[in-house]
């Protein structure tokens, strides 16, 4: 049975190191570039679809931005009952395998993980559209930039940089105050500075359907607001409410920007333009082409860096709770010397770069699959809040509820929404993707299970009890290799068995080896085998299938190079006979090497 705890009951342990935990702006600065940098992309991603319908449609930015923010509302209330009922850190897959299942967590995971993935590949590619808004010069190297910016942040991870908080801070300080500052500026310009002949003449009229589509697109700026709820520990004490205020402040910055970049695009008839993006053309309209304009775009390319550099920090951590469930391979849990999940950080890379390669780095054909992941993850984190207030009842648990409830069927509408409309422009992947994650995650975990059932774990095992042992021992020439390949064997097995396989029109040549061996004497059975077709794996085969000992070891006496140049000089044949032995026998192989130096 669980006890659970409202926020002014949690007592948190004595902790000597948390000067080094996150205060309120050391939280925004490291967990919120997600959602900073969503300002990017998510207004562009509306006027593209509000576009189609010409001046018409442009004219419902700002309703379609007023609904948005108005589900960031909700969605940051509802997590802020997230931090109070889970401070030890309350993300989709924690609070699903909690309250709804180890299959409701799955699905979770498998839409975190392509949360991640995706939020790689479109803030590289909208940070390099920023660039490229800049410098047009660079549009035809787009693919080669992105893949560019991120091998750097892949080199980086794989290095173990630590990601400092106060880091953070200064980025994201000039770059909010950079959108602020554009906001601001274009509110008290009078006239409109830019040359709107360029907009795009009406083409139908504006309907539910298109107005459905535009808040789909927008949703993508609601990615990240649940990175502050998977990350409470991190905080300074009080940690709640410091995690609690950092979600608040949040989702209030990122409406203000959202909205003030709404409005004014309505204000100077901003619409989409080939090579630059759409906050770009806000910036030049509030600024003008000086200065302000480049510091506000390079804001924009540092700030989406680092919004791609923090999935290096999410999916390798995710991955390791799920392979420590078993749900994913257990080399997603390994660490490198440096602390760094590496093949969490090699995955991330690979499938971010294919996503990059594939959508040719432009930002507007990537951000549209965001959005669906996120809110399916969304829908299942406020679903099992509603599950943990009906089953805790704390004080005011019907309000936190019913606040949880309403945040999951606007989720799971958007969800919806998002999926039907985008599902013809590459929302398919997704919808594919998803259940075939949760399918490999269910096949991974099904096989670790009939593994510890053959190891009987959880299970006292019977007292260990000595067996006979052969040590076969494979021989090609009287060395000093062989001779320390032999020592080994008598110190490991009851009966040791020299093993040469040789060809039968190698008469001479296997006469030879016998002499040599007789000459030497190493007190060492020998037993020389024959194969026409010259194999070196089937004649032990078959002769490992007629010994009497229970208990097999395959002892192969391998050179190891001074230099690593010198390994293609080997046959390798040591690599294809423990293979071969691997795969179809129970005899214990072992490698050993002899180091030339």
């Amino acid at each position: 049975m669980s006890i659970v705890k409202t926020p002014s009951a949690v007592k948190e342990p004595p902790d000597t190191g948390d000067e080094h935990r996150l205060s309120v702006t050391g939280g925004l600065a490291a967990l919120s570039l997600d959602a900073m940098a969503s300002v990017a992309y998510g207004p562009e991603a509306i006027v593209l679809v509000l576009a189609l319908a010409g001046g018409a449609g442009l004219g419902f930015t700002i309703p379609v931005t007023l609904t948005i923010a108005f589900l960031l509302g909700v969605l940051t209330f509802s997590y802020r009952q997230v931090i109070a009922a889970f401070p030890e850190g309350g993300g989709a897959y924690g609070v699903a395998k909690t309250h709804l299942g180890r299959r409701a967590s799955l699905v979770a995971g498998a839409s975190l993980v392509i949360d991640y993935v995706l939020n790689v590949a479109v803030s590289v590619a909208a940070g390099v559209a920023a660039l490229t808004s800049a410098f047009p010069e660079l549009l035809p190297y787009t693919v080669e930039l992105c893949l560019g910016v991120l091998a750097l942040v892949t080199a980086i991870n794989l290095r173990g940089i630590a990601r400092s908080a106060r880091a953070f801070i200064a980025p994201t300080v000039i770059y909010v105050g950079a959108i602020m500052l554009v906001v601001v500026a274009g509110l008290v310009r009078g006239e409109p500075a830019v040359d709107v002949s360029h907009q795009v003449s009406g083409l139908q009229t504006v309907g539910l359907l298109l107005l459905l589509r535009a808040f789909a697109n927008g949703c993508a700026s609601l990615t990240g607001v649940e990175a502050i709820a998977n990350a409470v520990p991190s905080f300074k004490k009080p940690r709640v409410r410091r995690a609690q205020r950092a979600e608040i402040a949040l989702g209030g910055l990122l409406a203000v920007m959202l909205v003030g970049i709404a409005v004014l695009i309505e204000k100077f008839a901003i619409a989409p333009a080939d090579g630059v993006t759409v906050l770009a053309q806000v910036t030049r309209a509030s600024l003008g082409d000086g200065p302000l304009f480049y510091v506000v775009q390079f804001a924009t390319v540092v700030l989406l860096a680092l919004a791609a550099n923090t999935s290096f920090g999410g999916l390798p951590v995710l991955a390791q709770l799920l392979a420590r469930d078993n749900n994913l391979p257990h080399v997603f849990a390994l660490r490198a010397e440096r602390q760094v999940h590496r093949y969490g950080i090699g995955f991330l890379a690979v499938t971010s770069g294919l996503l990059l390669v594939v959508a040719r780095g432009q930002m507007n054909l990537l951000v549209p699959l965001f959005a669906i992941g996120v809110f399916v993850g969304f829908t299942l984190s406020q679903a099992g809040m509603v599950r943990h207030w009906l089953g805790a009842r704390p004080d005011g648990w019907r309000w936190r509820a019913t606040l949880n409830g309403f945040g999951a069927l606007l989720t799971f509408v958007a969800a919806i929404v998002v999926t039907v409309s985008k599902f013809g422009e590459g929302g398919w992947l997704i919808v594919l993707a998803l259940p075939l994650l949760v399918a490999g995650m269910e096949w991974v975990n099904r096989s670790y299970g009939r593994i510890g059932a053959r190891l009987e774990l959880g299970k006292t095992p019977m007292p260990p009890r000595p067996r006979r042992s052969l040590v076969v021992v494979p021989v090609h020439a009287v060395t000093r290799l062989t001779r320390d390949a032999l020592s080994a064997a008598l110190s490991l097995g009851d009966r040791v068995v020299a093993v040469n396989v040789t060809n039968p029109e190698d008469e001479r040549q296997a006469r030879a080896f016998v002499e040599d061996w007789d000459r030497w004497d190493p007190g060492v059975e020998l037993v020389q085998l024959f194969d026409a077709h010259r194999r070196l794996d089937e004649p032990l085969l078959t002769y490992l299938a007629q010994v009497p000992e229970p208990h097999v070891f395959v002892l192969i006496a391998e050179v190891e190079p001074e230099h690593a140049w010198q390994r293609m000089l080997q046959n390798q044949r040591g690599a294809v006979l423990a293979r071969a032995l691997r795969r179809r026998t129970d005899a214990v192989v072992c490698r050993m090497r002899f180091r030339v130096s």
